[in-house]
């Protein structure tokens, strides 16, 4: 379900954005100085088929480049900067879209209170791969 990403659909997500950043702790605030966060409306075809996804059927939500912090030491100077990047377009189309329906199985999904679920998950998922944590452990946590 490709959305259009015109402004006013960059802006209602971005401010469902602010609404999640503003309700996490500050020290996992201050963890995106040294981790930015990007958000972008979809990832390149090239980032998808270097991770072994198909661009014309996969999504991705989330990805963090750069060295976790339990992989950091001194011989990685000089390498690029880790950073964290979201994916407007995978992220709402995980939660469903941006109206509230039912799926086959009688489920609700979509609507602005699971894209703001689906951030949240998605940036959680992202900070924990800073400090290291694997799929399984994000897994376990809830936030994969």
């Amino acid at each position: 379900m490709k959305e259009g990403w015109s402004r006013a659909n960059r802006e209602r997500f971005d401010s469902i954005l602010e609404t999640v950043m503003g309700t996490l702790p500050r020290e996992l605030l201050r963890l995106l100085d040294e981790a930015p966060l990007i958000v972008d409306d979809l990832p390149s075809a090239e980032l998808l088929k270097s991770m072994g996804l198909d661009p014309a059927e996969d999504d991705l939500c989330g990805l963090h480049s750069g060295f976790s912090l339990m992989e950091r030491s001194v011989s990685h100077s000089g390498e690029l900067p880790e950073q964290i990047q979201i994916f407007r377009q995978g992220i709402l189309d995980s939660a469903g879209g941006w109206d509230e329906t039912v799926d086959e199985d009688g489920e609700a999904m979509g609507g602005e209170a699971a894209v703001e679920r689906e951030i949240r998950i998605t940036v959680l998922h992202e900070i924990g791969h800073h400090f290291g944590l694997s799929e399984e452990d994000l897994e376990r946590l809830g936030y994969a």
